[in-house]
């Protein structure tokens, strides 16, 4: 396996199997991107350009934001077991535990409840809700996913220990990097998290079995450092990139000399937003006259040239376009930026290892549980591991359980 910290000329030609190439490139709709004006979301449609390519890329746009505001919703509904992850998936793969209802039935098992001395946890009207019940409750709805996916973890807790294979909170921090880089930037991934009530740290716990599968199969992987530089060559748009952009706020009018009064009151001192409420003939009045961020081609010429040359905070003189008479006030700046390779190579390494290793993972989990003693009280009665089926996605315990 190649050292993944040599780096490979930008214009070098990389040539990689189909089924790599595919499943290192973002399918149609799952590129991630920095939070925009959507075609939904504009209150002046006409001012932005029509332009079918513009136009299909906001569609891919809105999907993956879509996309990404529902992955946290999938981890928690992942099985323990580890499956192949789908090709160009951005997110599939990440939760491999349903860690929030593991938690749940520990701190029943070792419970820290406050609470009356007879165990209840709750009351409704005087009526008792016991920790019995809750665990019940717990363990009927999720129980035996979640203790499923903590045997899995102990098999490859062993299985590293048996074969001298460091881990550290530094597999995780990569396993996260790897993360983030789905998302394109920091700002979607924690726009993500927030949808979904997720934090960092609850994330993070969930990505340990993760790492913990990488780092033990990644001697049996192979990933080259021309297989990392095509990633980022073609998925380049995809890592954070992003054009230059500019938050607006105008006024529109339908004369010459309506739009003269009113830039002459703002040069009085009259508020901007308040104006545009009170005078402006168009949607964007009910929010100030705000725009929002746009980039270059996406507004109408005229318009655009008057917002990109303003500074902001600086009112334009009186523009004419062929929707009327405009005023506008640049309110916000972000400038290009385009991601390096060194930035990202690393991460990319962590990415494509995992999507190799997840490959093997299945067939790998279940040889340690057909190899191992195990039993598991809230599963029915299994056969012997020599009786044991071929895997699926849930393999069976292999012993017996007593039941209690």
């Amino acid at each position: 396996m190649s050292n993944q910290d040599e780096t490979q000329p930008n214009d070098k030609k990389t040539e990689i199997g189909k089924e790599k190439e595919e499943r290192y490139t973002y399918e149609t709709g799952e590129a991630p991107a920095e939070t925009e004006v959507l075609a939904e979301d504009r209150v002046d449609d006409e001012l932005y350009v029509e332009d079918e390519d513009d136009n299909d890329a906001r569609k891919e746009t809105a999907a993956a934001a879509a996309a990404v505001t529902a992955a946290p919703a999938a981890m928690l509904a992942s099985t323990p077991t580890v499956q192949p992850a789908q090709k160009g998936g951005r997110m599939g793969w990440i939760i491999l535990s349903a860690v929030l209802v593991v938690a749940l039935i520990v701190v029943l098992v070792k419970p820290p409840f406050g609470g009356d001395s007879n165990g209840a946890v709750a009351t409704v009207n005087g009526t008792k809700i016991s920790k019995e019940q809750l665990y019940d409750f717990l363990v009927n709805a999720n129980g035996k996913a979640a203790l499923d996916n903590l045997i899995v973890e102990n098999l490859v807790q062993q299985e590293m220990s048996a074969n001298n294979i460091a881990f550290s909170e530094q597999d995780i921090d990569q396993e996260m990097e790897a993360v983030k880089l789905q998302f394109g930037t920091e700002e979607a991934f924690q726009s993500a998290l927030l949808q979904y009530g997720y934090t960092e740290d609850v994330l993070r716990s969930e990505m340990k079995l993760s790492a913990m599968i990488r780092k033990s199969l990644e001697s049996k992987t192979e990933v080259t450092d021309e297989e990392v530089q095509a990633y980022f060559d073609q998925n380049k748009a995809m890592l954070g990139s992003t054009e230059e952009q500019v938050r607006a706020s105008h006024i529109l009018v339908d004369t010459k000399e309506e739009a003269d009064s009113i830039l002459a009151e703002l040069k009085a001192g009259a508020d901007f937003a308040e104006t545009a409420q009170a005078k402006s003939k168009d949607g964007s009045a009910a929010n100030g006259g705000d725009l929002n961020f746009f980039g270059r081609g996406q507004m109408v010429a005229p318009f655009e040239e008057a917002a990109f040359a303003l500074e902001v905070d600086e009112i334009s003189e009186v523009v004419k376009s062929d929707f009327g008479f405009h005023i506008i006030k640049k309110t916000d700046y972000k400038p290009a930026y385009e991601p390096s390779f060194e930035e990202k190579k690393a991460a990319i390494h962590t990415l494509l290892v995992g999507q190799e290793a997840r490959t093997q993972s299945e067939t790998w989990i279940s040889e340690l549980r057909n190899k191992a003693k195990i039993t598991n009280t809230l599963e029915e009665e299994a056969p012997a591991a020599s009786d044991a089926p071929a895997a699926t996605d849930a393999p069976p315990a292999t012993d017996a359980p007593a039941k209690e």
